[in-house]
């Protein structure tokens, strides 16, 4: 039988449609290769992003009223665009000491332990009850338990509220925990179960460090051999609100401040700080995970989890961050 031919017309019509399918289909998944800002839905501030097991994790606190702020939830991907939200890891039923403002949380894994420090009550005084405290998981998604059953820091030292703790991992193995709001920040060293601390050389336990332009949310990691130190300054509900840095050769300094590396930009948002880094060191690629406002938002509590790109110069000093609403591209961990 013979086979009726299609009209050229109509065969350059199919053609066409199945090019513009073809396009539309490739256009729908480019856009979505990137994860978008915020990474997940809510309002959450003062983020810590880190890597367990081929995973990325974000420890956020909940952004609302300090009455309000109650529990940590945590996020974690596999590729930097899906995230899975873990409700309620920890809160305040676990840790009969807080009642209140539970937030910054910073993480480490030691002896297939997950240990979280976390600031609760928002104390004002060494005559207040709360503090820098620490809870303990078998998993990083919890559940978390209180550890010490009371604070591990609950007075002013060097000036410093105890709140913002960063638990950092030095090259020898040993843990400090750099902490402080109101403008000063200390370090302290870990003695070998978190349960107190090691005085320094010189016989002080809480060594000051305090950078200029410091106001809170320490950071730190090491890069070629250098000690890069972060902090945010301005003021948290404010547009001036940001992120600098210093680079030292040791965790304790001295912290000379080089400049501004975080903050906001008009057209998309405002606040743009309290941070955290997260670095594939396998693909040698850096993120910056951070807080922002939504420039349509006016309560100081609409503060939404981003991530960027970080990258450095030719010297080691770090480009300043573009802030945007695509995000990153897909980086699964090998």
């Amino acid at each position: 039988m013979k086979r009726k031919l299609m009209p050229k017309a109509k065969q350059a019509c199919i053609i066409i449609l199945v090019v513009f399918c073809n396009i539309s289909i490739y256009a729908q998944k480019t856009s979505t290769t990137r994860a978008g800002n915020p990474v997940f839905p809510g309002w959450y501030a003062d983020p810590e992003g880190v890597i367990f097991d081929k995973t990325y994790w974000i420890y956020p606190t909940f952004s609302a009223p300090y009455n309000k702020q109650v529990f940590l939830d945590a996020f974690s991907s596999k590729d930097l665009i899906t995230w899975t939200k873990h409700s309620r890891i920890v809160d305040t039923s676990a840790i009969k000491w807080a009642w209140r403002a539970m937030w910054a949380p910073s993480i480490v894994k030691k002896n297939n332990k997950y240990f979280l420090f976390f600031g609760a009550n928002d104390i004002q005084s060494d005559s207040a009850k709360g503090g820098i405290g620490i809870a303990i998981a078998d998993k990083p998604e919890g559940p978390f338990k209180d550890y010490l059953g009371k604070p591990l820091i609950d007075k002013f030292h060097n000036g410093a509220q105890p709140i913002d703790q960063f638990a950092f991992k030095d090259k020898d193995g040993q843990y400090y925990l750099f902490y402080g709001g109101w403008r000063h920040c200390n370090v302290v060293k870990l003695n070998k179960d978190f349960t107190g601390f090691v005085p320094f050389e010189d016989g002080t336990v809480f060594k000051e460090i305090t950078p200029q332009g410091y106001v809170e949310g320490p950071f730190m990691f090491i890069k070629d051999g250098k000690y890069y130190f972060m902090w945010s300054e301005g003021g948290w509900t404010g547009p001036n609100y940001s992120v600098a840095y210093a680079i030292a050769d040791s965790p304790f300094g001295p912290f000379k401040r080089i400049g501004t590396i975080l903050q906001q930009d008009p057209a998309i948002a405002n606040g743009a700080g309290h941070h955290s880094v997260i670095h594939d060191e396998k693909k040698d690629k850096w993120f910056i995970v951070y807080h922002r406002r939504p420039i349509t938002e006016k309560d100081g509590n609409s503060r939404e989890t981003c991530i960027e790109i970080m990258e450095f110069d030719e010297n080691g000093l770090i480009k300043p961050v573009i802030i945007t609403r695509e995000g990153v591209a897909a980086n699964k961990l090998k």
